[in-house]
């Protein structure tokens, strides 16, 4: 898959700690550094260009994150993918997109906004059609980040860019097993039908009964190809 920014990322880093935390963390996310993979401090400064400062404190903030675990005088070691975390995550996850498509269905939203959903959600199902999974992985993470972004509420869209880095990873590890499409594709545009028609309640059930179907999905496949993903 082509390495592109995550939402969270999206955003000018603010500092060079902030542009090193981002350049370390999409390589995680995005699988280019995969489970046991490590490095020293020196190694990732020169490979940033950057000194071991700002190398170190990013470290840190990716520790917190549960995505490594800094080594004295070793450096850092990416961590396995946890099931538990990534249930828990979505567990997160899901509280807050629910809100989030409940403020957008409640909000008088303009045409602009309503055609920017209904372009991924186009794009989802050409996608299916076409056996295309990148594109249409593409096109969903673009659905659900325009859908929190309807929702107007700036702390709410900052709190769920975090979690869904966090949750990322695991999603893209697991793209090449998916077995079908077609379910989260129908699930999209119901979802899209509850907002488009204003209805906050309808659309909250939506989403929840989406995340929760697709959570289990994901479990189960995590389960089942443990020893490949070398799961913690």
């Amino acid at each position: 898959m082509t390495k592109k920014s995550t939402k969270a990322a999206d955003a000018k880093p603010q500092t060079l700690v902030d542009h090193v935390y981002h350049e370390i963390l999409n390589r995680i996310l995005y699988n280019i550094w995969g489970t046991g993979h490590q490095a020293l401090e020196q190694e990732l400064a020169e490979e940033l260009g950057v000194s071991r400062t700002p190398v170190r404190e990013a470290l840190i903030r990716l520790q917190r994150d549960g995505l490594v675990k800094v080594v004295p005088r070793h450096g850092m070691r990416v961590l396995p993918i946890s099931l538990k975390d990534i249930q828990e995550i979505h567990q997160i996850l899901t509280s807050l997109e629910a809100l989030a498509v409940e403020l957008a269905a409640a909000r008088d939203l303009s045409d602009s906004d309503l055609k920017l959903l209904e372009k991924t959600t186009r794009r989802m199902e050409i996608a299916h059609a076409s056996g295309d999974i990148k594109a249409w992985a593409e096109a969903d993470e673009d659905f659900h980040c325009a859908l929190v972004s309807l929702s107007g509420n700036r702390i709410l869209t900052e709190v769920v860019d975090n979690f869904w880095g966090r949750a990322q990873r695991a999603r893209l590890t697991m793209l090449s097993l998916r077995k079908s499409t077609e379910e989260s594709t129908i699930e999209h545009t119901r979802l899209l039908k509850a907002i488009r028609d204003g209805n906050p309640s309808l659309a909250r059930e939506a989403l929840e009964q989406h995340r929760k179907r697709g959570i289990a999905n994901l479990a189960e496949l995590m389960e089942q190809h443990r020893n490949i993903l070398k799961l913690s």
